[in-house]
Order: structure tokens, then sequence, then C-alpha cells
């Protein structure tokens, strides 16, 4: 592969609780950089409750050169916060941002606000114009909160249409699921580019947890698969690993612009998984 063919890759981190947590994660970053990535990703907890966590591990990596995108939502914060948080970013020379709704955290009451993605990249547009490369959420398999496909799609549209530059979609293993939506958003006149969002598979009982509660789709056959397997955790990775290759290889077959790898502050199964891909660079 030539670098003008070369697919995006990134890399999703959630930020560390504790200083054994923090400086594993500062060595897994290292360790993927070899991959030479277009940026690496900070999540940012529901209502916006890992904020400082976030901003600390976002302006280390850029203190250490690397390409990075922290995930930004308003939750209970105020429009002046927020502000004061986007340019405390472009202070520290950052220039790519997530913007996300955000999850409403558990025993919130009503002083919490439900700011749609749409209207925070409005808002960003608004107050510091083209400085930042914005990414939005896209739902292949569809939001769980969402009334219809239809809708789920006009949605996606309303926050390229508000300027964001691209999108990224949670995780999935039925990569036709991918195809038919790009499928409908380019009827719908989205022709930003969309990277498949890609979550390695370390653990069922992980895995099936995160996906009821996102509402990502684990195929029956697939489910059957790894609950075959009991406790056999190196049967589960290496049964994962072969999968989510072969999901990968068939996205980029077939057009998909790039992956993002969502992590889970792990090292070994993203990295397998790029190398098996040949994506290192020369």
């Amino acid at each position: 592969m030539t670098d003008t063919d070369q697919p995006q890759l990134s890399f999703e981190f959630f930020p560390p609780k504790t200083d054994q947590g923090r400086e594993k994660l500062l060595n897994v970053r290292k360790k993927l950089s070899e991959f030479a990535p277009d940026f690496f990703s900070v999540t940012y907890g529901a209502g916006g409750s890992t904020r400082d966590n976030t901003k600390g591990i976002v302006k280390h990596f850029k203190s250490e050169g690397v390409s990075v995108a922290p995930h930004l939502s308003f939750g209970g914060d105020d429009e002046a916060t927020i502000i004061e948080l986007i340019q405390e970013y472009k202070d520290a020379g950052i220039d790519r941002i997530v913007a996300l709704r955000g999850d409403m955290p558990s025993g919130v009451g009503g002083g919490y606000q439900m700011v749609y993605a749409n209207e925070l990249v409005a808002f960003i547009r608004k107050h510091f114009g083209d400085h930042f490369h914005l990414e939005v959420a896209a739902y292949p398999e569809i939001h769980p909160q969402a009334k219809s496909y239809d809708d789920d799609v006009k949605f996606l549209k309303g926050k390229f249409d508000a300027g964001a530059n691209s999108g990224i979609t949670q995780y999935f293993y039925n990569p036709d699921a991918y195809f038919y939506f790009m499928d409908q958003c380019h009827k719908a006149g989205i022709t930003q580019p969309i990277v498949p969002g890609i979550m390695p598979i370390i653990s069922f009982k992980n895995l099936t947890r995160f996906s009821d509660a996102c509402g990502a789709e684990i195929p029956r056959w697939m489910r059957k698969r790894l609950e075959a397997y009991g406790d056999d955790s190196d049967s589960i990775k290496a049964f994962g690993e072969e999968l989510v290759t072969e999901l990968c290889e068939t996205l980029l077959e077939n057009g998909a612009p790039g992956l993002h790898f969502y992590t889970m502050n792990q090292y070994q199964p993203s990295a397998q998984i790029v190398h098996n891909l040949g994506l290192q660079p020369e």
C-alpha cells in the first residue's frame, strides 16, 4: 500500500482513574504509535464526569507531539465553561474534536442539559470557525433511542449540515449493516467519510454487557460460538482476532475509508488485528 491509498487509522482510549492506569495507558499509546495512526481519541464520561481526566490525558498526548481528539459533550456544563474548555484545547494546538450528545449520567436531577450533537457542532463552528476537524457518531444498526431508521439517518445528516467533517460508527460485526447504512446515507445526501468503529473481542462477558447497553448487535451464530468456549479465554481471543480481522478486510476491500479501534486501553488485541491487515507504515 502507498501512502495515498492508506486507510485512516485511529485508536480510542478512556481516561484512567488511577496513577497505575495512567502509566499503563501512556505505555499503550507509545506502542500503538508504531502504526502511525492519524489520531488517538479520548472519551468523555457521562455528563462530562471525566472532563478533567480527559483534558489531562489529551494535553499530555499533545505535549508528546501526538495528534489527539478529545470527545466532548455539554453534560451539566454551561456555555461559558464549554467555550473555556475548547479554547484551552485550541491553545494547546489541538485541532480535532469528537462532538457528541453524550450520555445522561445516572441519578442526575433537573440541571442536566441534553444538547444534541448537531447543536454542539453548530456551537463550536459559531465560536471557533473552521479551526477544528469535527467528528460525530454514526449508528449503522441505528441508535437505540431512534424512532426509525430514516429518522436516525436524518439526524446524522443534521450533524453534517451543522458543520461536521466526518463520522465514526458504533461498532458492529455484520459488515452488511455498514454497507446498507452507507447506501442510505448517500441517498440522503451525506457525502462526508464515515469510518467504521471496530471493537476487538477480548471478553465475551464484557462484549455482551457493552452491546446490550449501546444497541450493537452480536449475531446469533457468533454469540453461540462464543458461548461454546465458556471460560476458555485463549480460544475466545483467537476466534475474536480471526473474526474481526476478516471484518476489517471486508470493510476496507469494499471502500470503507479507514478503521477506528475501541482499544479498551489495551495494546495487543487492536495491534494484532492492525498487524494482520498489514497496515504498518513502511
